[in-house]
């Protein structure tokens, strides 16, 4: 089949962007697409075969898109952009460049980056609890944090709490010094460092002496009951059942939920159920709940996390297929 060309006008002012640092993003679309990339003033010609030409065209037409709308391009869009167009959904990207939920304390907007994240933001404005399970750096924690300082901003709750279960991964910490705070403190720091990013510590600092933002272990949600709250409840594979019942059962009037969990990183004891398996079974068929499963393709990290993820999820899928065997 004979090379064809394809054109699209690119601005100096976003080539750049687009094409990245030492024309990184251009010679990662080559590689994929099988195409060669040229730009001379403003237009960039695309030659190769035709079906990878156009995909190529609409890539670059998508990154153009982003870089107007003021996106820093990075590899993550790249990626993203080329998964999308392989699968004819590349409109998308923009759709989810426009879902804007906040800024972070450096002028940083918060929004999805994935179909996958936007799919997860939208059932989290639209239902009252949302489980949002899938592996380390889908932005489960991040993407809930920013829609619990946003509603609480908007005055739509009158509190934050967040919480998550006191378990140490894979490691014995023994008695650690100071109060019950300090105590707990190391396991709660990843939910306070999403927080200091998108509030900023002197304004998290002032809302938790006034008790407006509470941070906690899970065990101190006994005998609650949380009204006009948005409650998110992180690291949920690490509950037992018994705690996520009385956790679930917290719930009052004017309040949100978010539980996050990876179900493949558990710290149980072994042979012991997940709270967070048992609660996806028997509240699959209740109304208003919603449960978003994310996966390596929602992985917004670094691109290599993407490649450890897909890694592991291969090498448990051949352990399970070995012991079914046996």
């Amino acid at each position: 089949m004979s090379l064809v060309e394809k054109t699209i006008h690119l601005p100096a002012e976003h080539e750049r962007n687009v094409f990245g640092q030492f024309d990184q993003f251009i010679k990662k679309i080559e590689r994929t697409l099988q195409v060669t990339v040229i730009s001379r003033e403003g237009v960039t010609r695309i030659l190769g075969q035709p079906a990878a030409a156009d995909r190529a065209r609409r890539v670059l037409e998508s990154l153009k898109d982003l870089s107007v709308r003021g996106t820093e391009i990075t590899e993550q869009n790249v990626n993203y952009a080329l998964a999308l167009v392989m699968e004819d959904k590349e409109s998308a990207i923009v759709t989810m460049d426009r879902d804007l939920i906040c800024h972070t304390i450096n002028g940083k907007p918060v929004r999805p980056k994935t179909l996958g994240q936007k799919a997860y933001v939208d059932a989290i404005r639209r239902n009252m609890v949302v489980f949002g399970t899938g592996p380390a750096g889908t932005g489960k924690t991040y993407l809930a944090m920013a829609m619990a300082v946003t509603a609480f901003k908007n005055e739509e709750v009158s509190r934050i709490i967040m919480t998550r279960p006191a378990i140490e991964a894979g490691e014995k910490l023994g008695f650690l010094p100071g109060d019950m705070q300090s105590k707990v403190d190391p396991y709660l720091r990843p939910l306070y460092d999403a927080l200091f990013q998108i509030m900023g510590p002197e304004s998290f600092a002032k809302n938790m002496e006034k008790g407006l933002i509470e941070v906690a272990p899970l065990a101190y949600m006994r005998g609650r009951t949380l009204d006009n709250a948005f409650i998110i409840l992180d690291e949920a594979q690490n509950t037992s059942p018994a705690q996520m019942k009385m956790f679930l059962t917290r719930i009052g009037f004017g309040s949100k939920v978010v539980v996050t969990g990876d179900l493949t990183q558990k710290d149980l004891p072994k042979d012991a159920p997940s709270g967070l398996d048992v609660a996806m079974k028997v509240l699959k068929k209740v109304e208003g709940i919603a449960f978003c499963p994310l996966t390596s393709l929602d992985v917004v990290r670094h691109p290599l996390v993407q490649k450890i993820v897909n890694a592991y999820e291969d090498y448990e899928n051949r352990q399970n297929r070995s012991r079914s065997r046996n």
